[in-house]
């Protein structure tokens, strides 16, 4: 076993006890890096003398008697989530040379706690796309199929972690895009409640959709950094002043007395048999080991695509008003401001984002607000009620995460709404604020794998990282890693 092969809770034992050093383990992942990035392009940048110095860093603080949660751990981050002084693109040409003069508040909590930044992670372009191909710079490659998809918009990040580039990863999901690319590279990836995780320092997609999550191999790794970056900051007016709980605590292996409900609405025509198949094994397995599993509905579960992609356009459509070539990023002079203007959002912005802001520019506009915006808005509240009916008689949801294995790159490129289709089980999540974790819970036959998603009530991440641990613990899918060299 190379020191890459270790998971994020192993390196860090190993750490601790002095057996290996942070500068050690950080150049083992850069060298690793070399060797395999350029194969899957995982990273956009890649931080080299800075991972190194923080690894010095690292080592010098745990010298002097410091045990920070994350001392001397080799991290990547996504390109959304401002990094001061380091190139931050959102995966965006309109900010291909943008450097932010300060560092998102997750990224800081990570460098408190020792963690060393490898580089900034491949992405969707604003984080607005389902499998990475919306990227400004590069598609990112799947590390278990070089021809697949790795997921989006973190596909960066899952990959990064799958191809064991990083030992854990930042994300930000707004519809499924830290679960769907977690499902689809056989990692965890965890959805925090929204207003668990500070936004202060994410580029902005959707406002009211996005929230910062975990990447890791396993529960635990995922709930390592989830706990280091949860928490009340100023500097977020979303975040939310309530007790963080210690989550690695929450990891019993017990799921005795737990209650579980599957919905018959995730469950549909046309999705991939292997998917169903796993996820309906995944749920037995959890019953025999105590788990009481029954039927729930969430009526109003086909509606989630359309209200989602009303919704979060309209809010992308305000965001991206802000790049305009005046203040920062690119700039594509002509005579006059208008001109200048429309040639710096016609040359800077990619096709999916120019069709995001024209569909919330139209759902927003005077006429259409009541039909569009107004509907999708009443539309989301009875999907958040179902939920919280559905809370009231199980403490978790389990669904699979995608409806079917990683696609082949340029498979759904011209077709936008198969492309949507992906996100059907994970962007219900989103437009509740509840929370939610996919991990691997199979393979279909061409080796690819499967997700299982558990979803938990607002600020319920306690339920189900502990139902995640124990089907994990009592099985084998997460010790499997893709054969890249």
């Amino acid at each position: 076993m190379t020191l890459t092969d270790l998971t994020l809770t192993e390196a860090l034992a190993k750490l601790r006890s002095g057996e290996i050093k942070a500068t050690e383990l950080t150049q083992a992942y850069l060298d690793r890096i070399a060797l395999i990035d350029p194969k899957i392009d995982a990273y956009l940048t890649v931080t080299g003398e800075l991972a190194m110095e923080q690894a010095r860093r690292a080592d010098a603080r745990r010298a002097a008697g410091d045990d920070a949660p994350l001392l001397g751990v080799p991290l990547a981050i996504k390109d959304v989530l401002c990094t001061q002084g380091v190139r931050t693109t959102a995966g965006s040409r309109i900010l291909s040379d943008f450097v932010p003069p300060y560092t998102a508040t997750a990224v800081q909590k990570l460098f408190s706690a020792g963690a060393v930044m490898l580089g900034k992670t491949n992405l969707d372009e604003f984080a607005m796309g389902s499998s990475t191909e919306n990227s400004g710079f590069c598609p990112t490659r799947n590390p278990w199929k070089l021809d697949r998809i790795p997921g989006g918009s973190s596909g960066g990040s899952a990959a990064a972690v799958a191809a064991h580039v990083a030992a854990g990863a930042l994300g930000t999901d707004t519809g499924g895009s830290v679960r769907q690319p977690a499902a689809m590279c056989g990692v965890v990836g965890i959805k925090p409640s929204y207003g668990r995780v500070s936004r202060y320092g994410l580029i902005a997609f959707a406002s009211s959709l996005d929230q910062v999550g975990t990447f890791g191999r396993t529960v635990r790794d995922a709930a390592l950094l989830l706990g280091v970056i949860a928490g009340h900051d100023e500097c977020d007016s979303t975040s939310m002043n309530t007790p963080v709980p210690d989550y690695s605590a929450t990891l019993t292996g017990d799921v005795k007395g737990l209650r579980i409900g599957v919905p018959k609405e995730y469950f549909l025509p046309g999705m991939q048999p292997e998917v169903e198949q796993a996820v309906r094994a995944a749920v037995e397995q959890l019953r025999t080991m105590g788990a009481a599993v029954r039927e729930v509905s969430l009526p109003h579960t086909d509606y989630g695509i359309p209200i989602y992609y009303l919704l979060a356009p309209a809010e992308a459509s305000a965001n991206l008003a802000r790049f305009d070539g005046v203040r920062y990023g690119r700039r594509v002079t002509r005579p006059g401001m208008w001109p200048t203007y429309k040639a710096t959002r016609g040359q800077g912005f990619g096709p999916e984002v120019k069709r995001r802001i024209m569909l919330g520019t139209y759902a927003l506009s005077a006429g259409y607000y009541d039909a569009y915006y107004l509907k999708a808005q009443k539309g989301r509240t009875l999907l958040k009620h179902d939920f919280d009916q559905a809370f009231t008689q199980v403490d978790v949801i389990a669904t699979p995460t995608t409806p079917r294995t990683a696609f082949r790159i340029g498979e759904k490129t011209d077709d936008p709404l198969q492309m949507y289709l992906e996100d059907v089980f994970t962007l219900p999540a989103n437009l509740a604020g509840i929370c939610g974790v996919s991990l691997p819970c199979g393979f279909d036959g061409e080796g690819l794998p499967i997700g299982l998603q558990l979803l938990g009530p607002a600020f319920g991440e306690p339920a189900i990282l502990r139902a995640a641990y124990a089907y994990e613990q009592a099985t084998e899918w997460h010790k499997r890693s893709p054969a890249l060299g």
